[in-house]
């Protein structure tokens, strides 16, 4: 294999960051006024989705807190549209893996895989909800807001989203994704609108993370003002954003791909790539291939973001649960995505393969990065090709020395992140 070296690169990203979430998340809550809303033994629900959050849990536990000490119960209810296969024991098993359980956060936990129409949008769009919402007095929709990996709108992956999607349920999943990805944004917002209507919203609890995942913002906004404070929001997310060190790259090596670091597996708008048929692909990062070496186990086999690689591993495709992946999949409407690239016996053969792929750029002109994951960018390694344009710039360190690129006797690459 004639493989470059390749060098450690750090980098830095802008890390504003709440230092004592418990206070900030009792301070956010008081925004809302909530001993004006919550009577004694109402059942107020706090919505909790399939997304690893930072800090979520202690954000959850404050907030069952405050609502107890209102007088209110306080109902943890699972709002994550056809994740967990769409079944109620899928959703606890999800919930479980993250630590949402009531021995942990002192509330009961709701499952529950059947919806109900409940109204129409002016259009005369049918609106669900999970029929776990309909039991409660009020609702505290709880999610961090953030790019979508699919579309771009005044609001995109956040509150609103987690109305639309996460408590209506597989079958309002099913309605929403099953819509081109040019009507989502204009729907997101007209059946989020409808559902705060028609629902017992007291507000939302919207989070932002830093490129670290460091939790930076926790603001409470009132339901009248939800969407339109969400998007004030959504714009700030994206100035935080971690990014690769460049645009043009020849061969993107990621160690591994997971529902617990994007929706997709491997985050679009960090790869440049979206894969949904009639919508062109981002101008910028520009890479010709990429390969992926494995699963990440917080994803229970749910492989969606696999057809957006050009190379994997045995080991990756062994561990697909292709119940989930198309299910996912299939909801979204975005079926490449559960496409099984070529595959390999070892992380080895595959690079081989790759690199053979490239076989027309000369071995000292390779671009090539390499990857944890497409959430935590900080350090990466790069091949010497990179390092004229990247020693100088602010924000990154390259280390001196360089690394060979070796692989154990099992074929896997030795090569070791912080």
């Amino acid at each position: 294999m004639n493989m470059p070296n390749v060098y450690s690169l750090q980098q830095t990203f802008p890390r504003p960051q709440i230092m004592d979430i418990p206070a900030a998340t009792s301070d956010a809550l008081r925004t809302l006024h909530l001993d004006q809303k919550i009577r004694a033994g109402q059942k107020i629900g706090i919505t909790v989705g399939s997304r690893g959050i930072r800090n979520l849990l202690p954000i959850l536990h404050t907030t069952v807190d405050f609502i107890r000490a209102l007088g209110g119960e306080p109902c943890l209810l699972a709002a994550m549209g056809s994740h967990g296969g769409g079944t109620e024991s899928g959703q606890k098993e999800v919930l479980n893996s993250l630590g949402i359980t009531e021995e942990a956060l002192g509330a009961k936990v709701l499952t529950c895989s059947d919806c109900r129409i409940i109204a129409h949008t002016p259009g005369g769009l049918p609106v669900y909800i999970a029929l776990s919402a309909l039991l409660m007095d009020g609702i505290i929709v709880v999610n961090r807001v953030k790019t979508h990996t699919s579309f771009k709108g005044i609001v995109e992956s956040g509150l609103t989203k987690m109305l639309v999607v996460g408590l209506g349920g597989p079958k309002g999943a099913q309605q929403f994704h099953g819509f081109g990805p040019g009507d989502l944004p204009r729907l997101l917002v007209e059946i989020g609108e409808t559902l705060l209507e028609k629902l017992p919203i007291l507000g939302g609890l919207g989070i932002v993370e830093n490129a670290y995942e460091d939790t930076a913002v926790i603001r409470c906004i009132e339901r009248d003002h939800l969407i339109a404070q969400e998007g004030e929001l959504l714009r700030y997310s994206k100035t935080l954003m971690p990014s690769l060190p460049v645009d043009d790259i020849d061969l993107l090596i990621v160690q591994e791909i997971g529902k617990n670091f994007s929706g997709t597996g491997m985050d679009t708008n960090i790869i440049g790539r979206a894969r949904i048929q009639g919508v062109p692909e981002p101008e910028k990062p520009a890479i010709k291939r990429i390969a992926v070496l494995d699963i990440s186990e917080e994803s229970h086999g749910n492989a969606t973001g696999l057809g957006l690689a050009d190379f994997v591993t045995q080991k990756l495709v062994n561990k697909i649960d292709r119940q989930a992946t198309y299910l996912n999949c299939l909801t979204s409407t975005f079926v490449t995505r559960a496409a099984i690239p070529m595959y390999f016996d070892t992380e080895e053969r595959l690079v081989e393969a790759a690199l053979y792929s490239l076989s027309g750029i000369p071995h000292d002109k390779l671009r090539i990065v390499i990857i944890r994951n497409t959430l935590f960018l900080m350090e990466c390694f790069i091949s010497e090709a990179l390092l004229p344009e990247l020693e100088s710039r602010p924000g990154i360190r390259v280390d001196k020395e360089p690394h060979d690129v070796l692989f154990d006797s099992n074929g896997n690459l030795q090569l070791k992140f912080v």
